[in-house]
């Protein structure tokens, strides 16, 4: 059984009840994590301020980036453990697991040299005064990590707000927090104060609603749904409460007809199957100029029917959906798009080995989608591909913007001038160019607009929304 982690040390719920963790592989129960409540969420909240306002507060720059560091190295020492259980956790292929491991790694180690950077300035001002600024930690911040990326989620997000000078309390996905309280403990092994950070289990209506109306969190990060980002969004703004939100996405991968399709075909097949399309930054819609259009399909088709879904360990293109109310939030899709007659031009294979109890889906590629169609609109989360066509560059912006959301586009095109053009009008977080996510890049600045929220994580940005900058003038005469 997985207790809470406070005051670095496991913790009984205040319920006394448990949540039973489900392998997404077979459906079946394996372990239990807490069912906590109120009660917990401010006893992590007390023990976090508690190490704020003494042990924290003690703690240079500097020191804060050490810690970071050690802990950068401690999670490379123990990452092929942390993505075993993060693999089982989630149904991550082995790959991917074992990449979100080395991604952790690299957010310390990035946030660890960022920290002792973050400088104020000086401004000219009035005869007789000297004004400066410096950035100050919110103070106590609340995270809600979503299940898809566990541990890349927490690296951006508790890492940037560490380094910042914050101290967190973190509520991870009920359905995938195994690996973040394994990562807590190796925290408190390496040095890190008790209650700088604090894990709480639970169901998000429980556990997120406190942590979000909670009077002792001066921010709030939160990753998931827009309804959801709606809801911790309104419980935060009565009590005035500084959020960022990332809310996901409706990613356009735009190819245009001098496209090195060569170079494309991996990145828009990789952008839909990883994590098994459970990504706010997928490439879920696909607009082709109508010259490439059929070619395109015709390679990407044949491209699709060779991708396997399967068992986590066995270490195919894609695992299973994380629950069964996931696998059927996309089998509601592929029915609706059969019975509006939208053409399949190619699906995946689930692979024998897979449990029939386990809940997968078969990697999907649509053509023809209307603009307005639900597929082309809302956010599937998983390995489903909506293809539309486009004649010129005005057409493609308009589809590309069509959407709610604004989180990651891809253009590919060889026109330097259309690359630019395009990288200004579509209206994104990150725009890439000829490549799509370039390898993650835990330096990049990431966020949305419109539906995908606001606010950046990744890289030194990220260090600004976890602060509040502070101006000092000075009368000397």
């Amino acid at each position: 059984m997985a207790l809470n982690f406070i005051h670095n040390r496991p913790r009984r719920s205040a319920s006394g009840q448990t949540l039973p963790v489900i392998d997404p592989a077979d459906g079946q129960p394996y372990d239990s994590i807490e069912r906590s409540n109120a009660a917990d969420v401010d006893a992590a909240v007390q023990a976090a301020r508690r190490c704020l306002e003494g042990p924290w507060a003690r703690l240079t720059a500097a020191e804060r980036g050490r810690l970071l560091m050690k802990l950068s190295a401690k999670v490379a020492e123990h990452a092929d453990e942390l993505a075993a259980v993060e693999q089982r956790d989630c149904g991550k292929p082995t790959k991917q697991a074992k990449a979100d491991a080395l991604a952790l790694v690299r957010y310390f180690e990035f946030y660890a040299g960022a920290g002792d950077k973050l400088h104020g300035h000086t401004i000219p001002y009035l005869d007789g005064y000297s004004v400066l600024t410096w950035h100050e930690p919110h103070g106590v911040t609340g995270h809600v990590i979503p299940w898809n990326y566990p541990m890349q989620i927490f690296g951006r997000s508790v890492g940037g707000a560490l380094a910042a000078g914050n101290v967190c309390v973190v509520k991870p996905s009920e359905d995938a927090c195994l690996s973040l309280l394994r990562v807590a403990e190796l925290a408190a092994e390496v040095g890190f104060p008790a209650g700088a950070i604090n894990i709480v289990t639970g169901y998000g209506h429980e556990v997120g609603d406190a942590l979000a109306r909670h009077p002792g969190i001066d921010h709030i990060s939160f990753t998931g749904s827009p309804r959801v980002g709606t809801l911790i969004q309104q419980a935060a703004a009565e009590r005035h409460c500084p959020v960022t939100l990332e809310l996901g996405g409706k990613g356009p991968q735009i190819v245009f007809d001098d496209a090195d399709v060569d170079a494309a075909l991996p990145f828009i097949l990789n952008a839909i199957v990883q994590n098994s399309g459970q990504t706010c930054s997928a490439g879920s819609r696909l607009l082709v100029q109508r010259q490439l259009y059929e070619p395109l399909l015709q390679r990407l088709g044949e491209a699709f029917k060779g991708l396997r879904a399967g068992p986590p360990g066995m270490d195919l293109d894609l695992g299973p959906l994380i629950r069964e109310t996931q696998q059927q939030r996309v089998r509601g899709f592929l029915d609706e798009l059969k019975r509006d007659g939208l053409p399949i031009v190619a699906q995946g294979q689930i692979d024998p080995a897979a449990d029939a109890k386990g809940y997968y889906a078969a990697p999907t590629l649509v053509r023809d989608v209307p603009p307005q169609h639900r597929l082309a609109q809302e956010e599937v989360f998983g390995p489903v591909l909506a293809a539309m066509a486009f004649d010129d560059e005005d057409e493609a912006v308009r589809l590309a913007n069509g959407t709610s959301f604004g989180l990651v586009a891809g253009v590919w095109t060889r026109d330097g001038g259309r690359q630019l053009r395009m990288a200004r009008r579509v209206k994104a977080g990150q725009v890439f160019i000829n490549n799509y996510g370039a390898g993650g890049g835990v330096e990049l600045p990431f966020g949305g607009v419109k539906s995908s929220g606001y606010g950046r994580e990744k890289g030194f940005e990220a260090l600004l929304g976890f602060t509040t900058l502070k101006t000092v003038a000075i009368r000397h005469g």
